[in-house]
Order: structure tokens, then sequence, then C-alpha cells
């Protein structure tokens, strides 16, 4: 990819795709392809105790227990040789992790490859939305007609096991990776579901599953609605192309769906705010010396007549880039916002390739407001209309949310 990725990403601590990656859910960010990483080195196979290798002449002191520690464990650890690349893996990811920031991590060459493919449309795996925030990684949703929503995976599952490895210690990204793999494989997952007294065991037949960013349709009552599941290279297009039928039959509401979407480019919010706001602020990015710089909404919107009423639907899985098109259009007075709180992600990343396709590193470095200034990280957009969704719905085949938009657009 030859551009700038403004990623506004969950960055895979909330709701995560399950396809190609299993992964996804997506945060605010940048990817910068081709940027080398602030100190490159050349770290030898092998170094005697105090060799700085390719260690730039200023940190040499400071590295020096890093190479007696990597010179110890080719010396002595047990089971040699050991693996140079995981190493180095394991140190990056330990650094990031250091800054005790969730969202700014290491992403091996395969994360890093199934994080940027998942916004281009396309995933092989199960087909899962997932929660990797808690102690255990978690379905929140099957996709559609996917092979976890055949193999009858639900909502709420929680995963304990992956081809009959115990994976209950394990961190719920970990995990994630595990049950990445190509079309045509198979994975068993052990799932613990709520009233079932033993796990349950679901072999899964991976697929290459197509995803559309935008879905839209004409709901009784000349009701419009728009889905978007992603913010990714082709949502902004889809979004203006489909958005073009509804408004020529006339609706007299419009619903925009952001539940269960964890985010996508930034560059791809804006553009999508802008289909509903005229002009005017859509977010600014705070950077840590205090700067800040304010993205504006573009021309040509097609749904900017504030007498066409609007309501946005969020859940606890709708962060970072559904959140800032939610947070401008509820600052802006454009449209209500229904459901439940966001997730509340509101920083944006930087996703920097390292050298020789050895994956990435993800690192914060703003904040992002809303128009009015607001703040959400950690705290979510508050609906203006509170109005909850249960697994018992889910299960049920109900959609309270989407009924209460239509009933607020229907009312005199």
């Amino acid at each position: 990819m030859n551009k700038t990725l403004r990623i506004v990403l969950i960055a895979f601590v909330a709701v995560v795709l399950v396809v190609c990656s299993f992964g996804g859910g997506l945060a605010a960010g940048r990817l910068i392809p081709g940027l080398k990483p602030a100190l490159t080195t050349n770290i030898p196979t092998s170094t005697a105790s105090g060799d700085q290798g390719g260690t730039p002449a200023d940190l040499q002191k400071l590295f020096v227990p890093f190479w007696e520690a990597w010179t110890i464990i080719h010396q002595q650890y047990v089971d040699q040789p050991v693996d140079n690349t995981k190493l180095m893996e394991g140190a990056i990811n330990g650094m990031m992790e250091s800054l005790g920031d969730p969202h700014s991590t290491y992403m091996t060459p395969q994360g890093y490859t199934d994080a940027t493919s998942q916004l281009q449309g396309s995933y092989a795996g199960i087909g899962a939305y997932v929660d990797t925030n808690g102690t255990l990684l978690t379905i929140t949703k099957p996709m559609p007609d996917s092979p976890a929503e055949k193999a009858g995976l639900q909502a709420g599952d929680q995963v304990i096991a992956v081809d009959g490895l115990d994976v209950t210690s394990m961190l719920p990204e970990v995990v994630r990776q595990k049950v990445l793999g190509p079309s045509g494989t198979k994975v068993t997952l052990s799932i613990k579901r709520e009233g079932q007294s033993a796990p349950m065991d679901f072999e899964i037949t991976r697929a290459v599953i197509v995803v559309p960013s935008v879905t839209s349709k004409m709901l009784d009552n000349n009701i419009a609605y728009v889905q978007i599941s992603t913010f990714g290279d082709s949502t902004a297009n889809d979004l203006h192309t489909q958005l073009a039928a509804l408004m020529a039959k006339n609706p007299k509401g419009l619903i925009l769906d952001l539940r269960d979407n964890g985010g996508g480019y930034l560059d791809t919010a804006i553009a999508v705010a802008s289909e509903f706001i005229s002009s005017g602020p859509i977010v600014t990015e705070q950077s840590g010396d205090g700067t800040k710089t304010t993205s504006q909404a573009h021309k040509g919107g097609l749904a900017t007549d504030k007498s066409l009423p609007m309501i946005v639907l969020g859940n606890a899985y709708s962060a970072s880039a559904s959140e800032i098109v939610a947070g401008a259009l509820q600052d802006t007075g454009r449209a209500k916002l229904l459901g439940e709180t966001t997730y509340g992600k509101g920083s944006v990343q930087n996703w920097i390739p390292l050298s020789d396709n050895q994956g990435a590193v993800r690192i914060t470095i703003a904040k992002w407001l809303t128009p009015n200034g607001r703040t959400i990280d950690k705290k979510g957009l508050t609906p203006d209309i509170v109005v909850p969704m249960t697994a018992d719905d889910v299960k049920a085949g109900k959609d309270p949310q989407l009924d209460a938009a239509v009933k607020q657009l229907t009312s005199p």
C-alpha cells in the first residue's frame, strides 16, 4: 500500500473481525510504508558480552544489559539453536508493551499483513466479530452465512482451546492469531458458553469471505438504512454511490448503523461524515506537544440537509472511526445517537513498517477530539436515546435498537 494509512482503529483491542486475520478492530492512525524506524541496528546473530554491534554510539552503555541477555540466551539456554527472529520480535513487543498503551504495539509480519488486508474487503478465516479486551477471546457476533455461523458459534462464546491447545492463560490477541489460517483448512475451537456445564467443540473450515463495507436498503415507512461495517479502501465511494440511490427515493428519514464497527482509515471517516455534514470541523487531532490539527468537512455530501431526520446506531463495539463519525454528527446536531455507549477509542496511531518485511510498530501519536472539543477516550459517546440490546434479543433475531430508530423517525 503506497499511501499513509491514517487509521482510526481499535487496534485489535475491542471488536475484531475474524476473517482473513480473525482480527481487525480498527482504530485511528496512519500507516507509513517505507519509513525507517528511528534507530536501525544490525543485530549480530551472536555477540560477546559488551559487543554493541550496530547499536548507536550514544546508546551503547544503555544497551549493554540487552546484549548480555542476548548472549546468555545463546550460550546457556537448554534448547539450541534459538530462533533469532522470535527473539527480535519478542524484544520489540516487550518494548512496545512497556509504554503501557494498549494501542501502541508490535505487529508481526503476518499480523501486519492481516490488519492491512482487512481494510481491503476480503478475508480468509472463520467469519466472526470478536472482543480481545477481556480475559478470553470472545465472539461478539458471527457474520451472516460465515463458517462461524454455519458451525453454530454464538455471541458470547469464549474460546478456551484451539486445536486442542489450552489457551485460557494466553492473551486474547495471541489466541486470535492462532485461529488464523488459509482458506480450506480446518480449525477446532473449544468454546465456553453460558448455560453449558461442559465445553463445546466446533470444527470450522476457514474460507475466503468478501465483506462489503457498506450495505443499504429502504425500510418500511420510506426510511433509508445504511450500515457501515468498516472504514476501508472503498467505503467512501461505496457510500456515495449507495446514498445517491437512496436519496433518489426521497426518504423521510435516514438511519446510519455503526454498530460493531471497530474503525478503519481516518480519512475515510472524514469522508463518510462529510456525506451528512456540509461544512465545519469533523475531528481535531491533538499531539503530545498540544498542537491541534482540525479536519474540515468536504464539499459534495448527499445527505447534509437537516430537514431529513437522521439516527446513528451505536453500541459498545462501535469504536474509533465510528466514534469520530458519530461524535461529529452528534455535536453538529445532524443526527441523534441511539443505542448504547460506544467503546471509547480516542487516540490516533501511526503504523510504521519495519525493515526487511519484519512487521510494523503501531504507536499512538495523538488524541482526537469531537467538533465540540470532547475527548471520548475510555469514556465513549453517550447516546441521546439509550436502547439496550440483550443476548436474548440477538438469539431471538430481534433488533430493538433498529425498531426504536424507525419509531423515532416516523413518530409525529
